[in-house]
């Protein structure tokens, strides 16, 4: 029998306590039949350095154990979650769950503990029927806590992105720069045309370490790295910031490839035009397939995957009209991969009451593989302290 004891629920001690919004979400998302689970506060540091992205990385509060692992207190659910699916026995079974609790990470003007719902869903090959739901009972928990009037989503396509990025035929560095980049908030600026010809015409960056970089021009990649992380071991650097010398020494050698790297002035301007389409739903996908066919991007196949979303979406009862899709909306978090949304106040869009997006290719990157499939995933955050705060300002 598969063990079940990793992921099932177990009594809720945390909400067990909270007599307001946090009670109210997991009763209503257990009643839509996420079980009840809970995850170890104190998480191994590492799947959140490698993962989460430099929003969160820089953001966590680190501890060492006594045999010298580094961890940190949890800063959010689906990192501890996908790893407890994978120790429980049952790969390749759907699997539903809330989780709620303290989670931790320093947030300015905010406190660094703080308390968020998390839905979870594992498994099902349906994706963009599970996509919807997903949303669908993220807003519908927000909107039952503020009222569906004053709130406004957002969503976007990773899929569709990278599918762009593909079709430009970009090597793996670049794609990676704007992945992030997109992640981060800062495409636009990246590819800014002016800011593209100051890069060309005058190198800066890693152009200070030119000797250095000279020198391995050419070399084995393993060797490369082995080079500079000798070189910072003698500098006396070990680890900074939750990176090892070793990842330093990657995070190097691929920022000196990316200073090496150029965007050619028509590719930036096709992810000028992609990141500029938004709109409703519908009229994305038209302007996307406007510019598929006139950049021949091949992106048919992800659009028609887009649009049977937006129908699912509809059929879930989800207010359309309020709905922005935006080809340039990304999340912070590394793992995202394919949809992904956030819910905000109308009137307060510095930060989002609830956030989520799919992240198929999280279980391969911790180390999972079956066959070359990757396991469906996808979940959603709500913010309980942010959902609060909103109710009681009605």
């Amino acid at each position: 029998m598969s063990d079940l004891s990793e992921i099932r629920a177990t009594p809720a001690k945390t909400a067990a306590k909270d007599t307001g919004v946090g009670a109210d979400l997991v009763a209503r998302l257990v009643r839509a039949g996420f079980a009840h689970a809970d995850v170890a506060v104190l998480q191994p540091a590492e799947p959140f350095f490698e993962l989460s992205g430099e929003d969160i990385r820089r953001r966590l509060f680190l501890t060492t154990d006594e045999e010298g692992t580094e961890m940190c207190l949890r800063p959010e659910f689906t990192i501890p979650a996908a790893l407890a699916y994978l120790k429980s026995g049952v790969v390749g079974r759907r699997v539903d769950q809330v989780f709620f609790g303290p989670v931790f990470r320093h947030r300015p003007g905010e406190s660094g503990e703080f308390v968020q719902a998390s839905l979870e869903s594992i498994g099902r090959t349906d994706r963009e029927a599970a996509d919807a739901d997903i949303l669908a009972e993220t807003y519908g928990a927000v909107s039952e806590a503020v009222g569906p009037e004053r709130l406004a989503i957002t969503i976007g396509d990773l899929g569709l992105f990278a599918g762009v990025l593909n079709a430009l035929a970009l090597d793996a560095a670049t794609s990676r720069r704007l992945a992030l980049a997109l992640g981060e908030g800062r495409l636009a600026t990246l590819i800014d045309p002016a800011r593209l010809a100051e890069r060309k015409a005058e190198p800066r960056g890693l152009a200070r370490y030119s000797g250095v970089l000279d020198a391995l021009k050419g070399a084995d990649p393993s060797e490369a790295k082995a080079f500079v992380k000798d070189l910072l071991s003698m500098a006396g650097i070990t680890a900074t910031g939750g990176r090892s010398a070793e990842d330093i020494a990657g995070r190097f050698l691929e920022r000196a490839r990316e200073d090496a790297q150029t965007l050619g002035t028509e590719q930036a301007e096709v992810l000028r035009r992609f990141i500029a389409i938004e709109g409703n739903p519908d009229d994305v996908a038209t302007g996307l397939r406007t510019l598929s066919q006139e950049a021949s991007l091949g992106l048919d196949a992800a659009l028609d995957r887009f649009e049977s979303r937006t129908g699912f979406l509809d059929a879930r009862g989800l207010p359309l009209d309020q709905i922005k899709a935006s080809a340039g909306f990304s999340r912070s978090m590394d793992y995202y991969s394919g949809f992904v949304f956030d819910i905000r106040l109308a009137a307060r869009s510095d930060r989002p009451l609830a956030a989520g997006g799919r992240y198929d290719r999280l279980f391969e990157r911790l180390g999972h593989a079956v066959s070359g499939q990757q396991v469906p995933a996808i979940g959603a955050a709500i913010w309980a302290d942010r959902l609060t705060a909103a109710e009681t300002s009605k």
